[in-house]
């Protein structure tokens, strides 16, 4: 028997890590907000590459210790893992099911094509309501309870909610 009949499937390692949950937004899973970049063996060596939402940012640390107990859950023990900063995630990676999971708990997903490039600033985007579909909103504040959000509001239904920036 070789060592490749005795280690996890690399299919079972992502469904693995499909069922670790962002520690700031625990209704998307790693894999879903786009940040597990690639899951291969070297060796004997499980290597995970993690790419953060931002240089600097306060999760990563959580993030990695959570990949490791969730590999260590399931009897993976030899697991390295290497933070890919090249190239930057980008809110195009987020899973269509990580959008609707976001939408679903009250976050707008961002709006794709809608980043802002340098210092130039473009329209505000379109952004709908989770809670009731409409787009009469408007941003209250560029800065949210994390980094990664900022605060809008609904005209129509008059509540206030998420919106995940476009990076």
């Amino acid at each position: 028997m070789s060592l490749a009949d005795t280690r996890p499937s690399l299919e079972d390692v992502w469904s693995w890590l499909d069922a670790v949950p962002d520690p700031e937004i625990p209704v998307i899973s790693l894999v879903d907000l786009g940040i597990i970049r690639d899951v291969a063996y070297d060796g004997e060596t499980l290597v995970v590459a993690v790419t953060p939402t931002y240089s600097g940012c306060p999760a990563t640390r959580v993030i990695n210790l959570d990949i490791l107990a969730a590999l260590e859950a399931h009897g993976v023990r030899d697991v390295r893992l290497e933070t890919r900063l090249s190239p930057a995630w980008t809110t195009a990676w987020i899973t269509q099911k990580g959008r609707a999971a976001l939408r679903d708990y009250g976050i707008a997903p961002p709006v794709e094509g809608t980043a802002i490039c340098g210092a130039a600033r473009v329209a505000e985007p379109e952004v709908a309501c989770p809670h009731c579909g409409s787009t009469n909103t408007q941003m209250v504040s560029a800065f949210g309870s994390t980094p990664c959000k900022a605060s809008w509001r609904c005209s129509d239904c008059l509540e206030p909610f998420d919106y995940f920036k476009c990076i």
